[in-house]
């Protein structure tokens, strides 16, 4: 007989690659997943997969075999939320990716305010810039920024019509002044963010004409998007970034917005996740609070012609 642990292992082991990472997940030896997958390779009488001292892989059988055992496990989490009924009690953990500053700045308080009105649901926030693999990381869903094109993915749009802006503080305006044009933004120190290694110093602006590309340059690079977002509050220079992350800013007065007739970069918002079952009741609620609290900004964005 199939025992379900010696399944979700072997799917957690198929998304991490590694025997030991899918053993520390549930506190096993990696010898003990090993002999649970041998165990189910038995019961299946099939090879799930081609193992050798330097990799792991799902032989052909595995690949097949995956979906099914993905199936099956969603189905008792399925029937494990019929059975519990009203959402109100839900429980369990939701693991969330999301990037630094809108995990930090935004969604913060929103997941405390989601965990207040489920106390028996168990909430890990993951906030950090690199960009969560849903399928190998340890997570359920992920809030992500950008036109999600990967057809492995199932994504619900939380604010679709959100894009860049180019926004300063006050202060640097005053000493600095504005810059009266896209092309005038060379005069300019332009604070700059850095991922896997790549500095974003080639700004793109959409035009009828087609992208308009703007090189900047600036004398403080962050690998943080907050960071980046904090010195341009401190009045360091001007920042091009998502509506959504200097929103709180702007209506403060810490931030101005630039050349508001300029299009910026759409960066649309989305909740992602790897299959469409994993949208659980939970994620179902999360997602219908995110995208209600971004609604109003996005109507702000809207208003600024």
């Amino acid at each position: 007989m199939i025992r379900f642990d010696d399944l979700a292992l072997f799917v957690r082991t198929a998304a991490l690659g590694s025997f030991s990472k899918a053993a520390r997940e549930v506190n096993l030896l990696p010898g003990q997943a090993s002999a649970a997958i041998g165990r189910l390779e038995r019961e299946l009488d099939i090879r799930l997969f081609a193992r050798s001292t330097r990799s792991l892989r799902l032989t052909e059988e595995g690949k097949r075999y995956l979906p099914f055992a993905q199936d099956a496990l969603q189905a008792l989490r399925d029937g494990h939320e019929g059975l519990r009924g009203d959402d109100s009690r839900l429980s369990g953990t939701l693991q969330i990716a999301a990037p630094s500053d809108f995990g930090r700045n935004m969604l913060l308080p929103w997941i405390s305010e989601f965990r207040r009105a489920h106390p028996n649901l168990d909430i890990q926030l993951l906030v950090s810039d690199q960009v969560a693999d849903v399928f190998r990381d340890p997570v359920d869903i992920a809030v992500r920024y950008g036109q999600i094109d990967d057809a492995s993915f199932i994504a619900l749009p939380i604010a679709p019509d959100n894009r860049r802006v180019l926004v300063a503080s006050p202060n640097y305006i005053a000493r600095h002044g504005r810059p009266g044009s896209l092309d005038a933004l060379a005069e300019h120190n332009c604070l700059q963010y850095r991922l896997l290694g790549r500095t974003y110093d080639r700004w793109i602006f959409p035009s009828s004409e087609g992208a308009r590309v703007i090189q900047v340059s600036g004398r403080l690079v962050s690998d943080d998007a907050d960071v980046v977002r904090r010195w341009a509050v401190a009045g360091e220079g001007i920042v091009y970034k998502s509506w959504l992350d200097v929103s709180a800013d702007v209506a403060a007065g810490r931030l101005e917005v630039l050349l508001p007739g300029v299009a910026g970069e759409p960066t649309p918002l989305s909740l992602v996740c790897p299959h469409r079952k994993q949208f659980s009741p939970a994620v179902k609620l999360l997602h219908a609070l995110i995208e209600e609290r971004c609604r109003p900004l996005a109507l702000a964005l809207l208003a600024l012609g």
